[in-house]
C-alpha cells in the first residue's frame, strides 16, 4: 500500500493531524499522539529563529505540529525505537517536511554527541508518564517503552536537554501534575531554571491532571504561572482556549 509514493507497512494507517492537511503514519498497537502532544506543541511557542529538537519524538506528532505552526522552523527529532523512528521519518516525507524535519534513531541521552552540545534554542519532550515497574503485562514492548520510564527518569530527560541547549535555550515538557515537582527538581539539578508553568484541567474546578513546564538553561529565579488551561466547559463543549490550540473555527450557525 502506498500514498503519495510513501509506503505503508503492514498494520500502519494514516491519521489526520487536522492541521494544514498534515497526516501521521501510526500503528494501533503502538503509542499514538493525543491531546498532550497538541498542548505541548502550542505551549512551546516555536519561532522562526529557533533551532529545535524533539526528544523521544514517537511518530513525530509534536515536531510536525510545530513545523506546521512555524513554517520556517527547522527541527531534529530523536526516537529510540527504530520502527517508530521509521514511521516518523516517512511521515516527514509524506508531509513534504524532510528538508526541515530530520529524524534520528538514537538514545536521547547520547543525542548531544551526534547532534552537537549547546546547539539548540528549544527542546520539547512528551516523556513516558508511568513510573518504573508500572507496566501492564498486556502491553506490547513498543507501548511499554513509550508509556513507562524504565531507565528514562525525569533527571535523564533534563540532562539530555541541558546538554543540547545553549544558554538561554528552553526545555518544554508535558507531565502528570502529581509528578510536577520531580520534573522541576530534575530541571534545576541540570542547570534548567523552571520559568513557565501552566496547569491543564479537564473542566474548571477540578484538580489538574497535567502540567506544562518550561525550563531555561542558565535562567534566573522567578516562576511565571500562566492562566490555567481548561479543556471543556461544564456542558461538555470545548472551551475557546481549546479551540484556539486546535486551530478550530466554527461558523455562527454551527451546532
Amino acid at each position: 500500500m502506498a500514498n503519495c509514493g510513501i509506503a505503508l507497512r503492514e498494520g500502519e494507517r494514516l491519521d489526520d493531524l487536522q492541521t494544514s492537511g498534515y497526516r501521521l503514519i501510526q500503528r494501533p498497537d503502538a503509542f499514538r499522539f493525543g491531546t498532550d502532544s497538541v498542548l505541548l506543541a502550542d505551549f512551546a511557542r516555536p519561532s522562526k529563529r529557533d533551532i529545535a529538537v524533539d526528544l523521544g519524538c514517537g511518530t513525530g506528532a509534536i515536531a510536525t505540529l510545530m513545523a506546521a505552526h512555524c513554517p520556517q522552523l527547522r527541527l531534529d527529532a530523536v526516537e529510540l525505537q527504530e520502527d517508530i523512528a521509521d514511521m516518523a521519518r516517512r511521515s516527514a516525507q509524506l508531509n513534504g517536511l524532510e528538508q526541515r524535519l530530520r529524524v534520528h534513531c538514537m538514545d536521547m541521552r547520547e543525542a548531544w554527541r551526534a547532534l552537537g552540545a549547546g546547539r539548540y534554542s528549544l527542546a520539547v519532550c512528551n516523556p513516558p508518564y508511568g513510573k518504573r515497574g508500572g507496566g501492564l503485562t498486556s502491553e506490547s514492548e513498543t507501548q511499554r517503552i513509550a508509556r513507562h520510564e524504565d531507565s528514562l527518569a525525569p533527571w535523564d530527560i533534563a540532562k539530555a536537554a541541558s546538554m543540547l541547549l545553549k544558554t538561554g535555550g528552553r526545555l518544554c515538557v508535558v507531565y502528570p501534575a502529581p509528578r510536577a515537582y520531580e520534573m522541576m527538581r530534575a530541571m534545576e539539578e541540570n542547570h534548567l531554571a523552571p520559568k513557565r508553568v501552566r496547569t491543564v484541567h479537564g473542566v474548571a474546578g477540578r484538580a489538574p491532571k497535567l502540567v506544562l513546564l518550561e525550563g531555561v538553561r542558565g535562567g534566573g529565579e522567578g516562576l511565571h504561572w500562566l492562566e490555567p488551561l481548561v479543556l471543556q466547559n461544564g456542558d461538555g463543549s470545548y472551551t475557546e482556549e481549546w479551540k484556539r490550540i486546535y486551530r478550530v473555527s466554527e461558523s455562527p450557525n454551527a451546532d
